[in-house]
């Protein structure tokens, strides 16, 4: 008898779920990137569907991800590491941990005050620094490579301060870009 009301209780669980009516999945928001998925389950309605970003999956290239941010901006006559900068060079050494093959250069530059030779030798010290930060955060020496330019390759045109705090920094430049 036991068995008898076991078969009936799963025939009526096994019929009542087929019974129900197939319901649509809401589109789905992808909030790293703001753009909405359509749903799993064909739509009846007329929008188009959303194309893919063309940066999609490379954060580097994303300008919602910090990685895209490429730039650690210094104080005039200085090659210290700014605290507003260190999420940007750890989130950097954090990838290229992910990354065991990725390779980067450090390019040093500078505004134009100051002698050929001096804006070499610090923009040297301000790449060095970048690259020490992230070799103390795990990123192996080997996979680093310094450069200055020194004024050579100005961010800003101008002979003020606004445009000689653009000067003053280190760009991350990631092989193969």
């Amino acid at each position: 008898m036991k068995n008898v009301a076991l078969y009936l209780a799963i025939a009526a669980i096994a019929a009542g779920c087929s019974s129900q009516e197939a319901k649509q999945d809401a589109p789905v928001t992808d909030r790293s990137a703001g753009v909405t998925q359509p749903s799993a389950t064909p739509s009846t309605s007329t929008t188009r569907p959303t194309t893919q970003s063309p940066v999609a999956g490379n954060p580097l290239r994303d300008p919602s991800n910090i990685l895209s941010k490429r730039s650690v901006f210094f104080d005039f006559d200085s090659n210290s590491v700014k605290d507003e900068y260190r999420g940007l060079v750890q989130a950097h050494s954090r990838y290229m941990g992910d990354k065991a093959d990725s390779k980067i250069r450090i390019e040093g530059n500078c505004d134009e005050r100051g002698s050929r030779e001096y804006n070499l030798a610090l923009g040297q010290r301000r790449a060095e620094s970048v690259k020490k930060m992230m070799t103390v955060l795990g990123v192996s020496d080997g996979r680093i490579e310094t450069t200055s330019y020194g004024e050579e390759k100005p961010m800003a045109a101008g002979h003020d301060e606004s445009a000689w705090a653009q000067n003053r920094r280190a760009d991350i430049k990631y092989a193969g870009e």
